[in-house]
């Protein structure tokens, strides 16, 4: 992504969390980052530009083999990870113009340190699949009897691969699923659409939808 606000205000972009590890190449703030449970604002101002990878869910554990959950206090430095230097990198990448190249440069570094495929690796995104499909999945007992799995198992691997609890995957999902109810219904029921995802307290509900989306449920509405 790239901005030239030069002569404007600067302007404020909020990141819906999401459950995957981020490699941000950025000057001066390159780095390989956790899944954050949150959501946050990054300010834009003057001219920029940020290249960023995607790992699929649990896609990078295979590349360190320990736990991603670190990643979310402490970021990664990615010569631990790859063999190359930060500063090389973002000369290499940020000074191309246009986004193939940069895809070309990024692939040059990360494709010879790629691991076999992980077989757990695979199931985790079948799990979230399933998840992100089924509005109806709420509680992590639903993933368990899904796909014949102990809680506590699903719990550690969870948390080794990706960094966060299947518990927040679930509530993230289904409060971006409340967010687009609202989309489409600004005269929403807030009663009927906490209770639909599980929630018995609608302050809780109120909670975690500012924590996720920004805002209160109402707020957005009015947006």
């Amino acid at each position: 992504m790239s901005w030239n606000l030069t002569g404007q205000e600067p302007y404020w972009q909020d990141v819906i969390p999401n459950p995957c590890v981020n490699l941000v190449i950025q000057k001066n703030r390159t780095g390989i980052y956790g899944a954050a449970k949150y959501k946050y604002s990054q300010l834009l101002e003057s001219k920029g530009c940020v290249f960023g990878v995607k790992f699929k869910p649990g896609g990078f554990y295979p590349f360190i083999k320990k736990s991603v959950a670190v990643l979310a206090t402490h970021p990664m430095d990615i010569y631990d990870v790859f063999d190359v230097k930060t500063l090389h990198v973002e000369d290499a990448i940020l000074t191309q113009e246009d986004a193939s190249s940069m895809v070309e440069k990024a692939e040059s570094f990360i494709r010879p340190k790629l691991p076999e495929r992980d077989e757990t690796v695979a199931l985790i995104n079948q799990i979230i699949d399933r998840i992100v499909e089924e509005r109806e999945i709420t509680k992590v007992d639903d993933i368990c009897a899904i796909f014949a799995i102990n809680k506590r198992q699903l719990q550690r691997i969870f948390d080794q691969y990706v960094g966060i609890n299947p518990k927040w995957v679930i509530k993230l999902y289904r409060l971006q699923n409340a967010a687009e109810t609202i989309d489409h219904d600004k005269s929403y029921d807030r009663l009927k659409l906490s209770a639909a995802l599980g929630y018995h307290d609608q302050s809780h509900f109120i909670k975690d939808f500012k924590s996720i989306i920004g805002i209160t449920p109402d707020a957005y509405a009015k947006q």
